[in-house]
């Protein structure tokens, strides 16, 4: 009924991003209830991210990404990452 308006939304993102969107749902789902205070979740979801987004991270990269989650100062939230981006600019 919606004339696929919404996958051709979901096909644009995969030509673009080469990341289907059942991964990226898959991932979403696995997520949810993760414990991101325990530092071996956190390194499994940088894997998990940077394997399908084809992004390799460096060791020191993914370490300072553990920290910064650990430490809590990253978002927790879409209110508190617009806040976050809109002091950056």
């Amino acid at each position: 009924m919606n004339g696929g308006g919404g996958f051709s939304l979901f096909d644009k993102f995969e030509k673009k991003t080469g990341v289907k969107m059942d991964e990226v749902f898959k991932l979403a789902q696995s997520l949810q209830g993760a414990n991101f205070k325990d530092e071996k979740t956190i390194r499994n979801v940088i894997k998990k991210v940077s394997s399908l987004a084809n992004r390799p991270v460096s060791r020191e990269k993914e370490d300072m990404i553990v920290k910064a989650i650990l430490d809590g100062k990253v978002p927790k939230d879409m209110a508190s990452m617009e806040k976050m981006m809109k002091k950056k600019k």
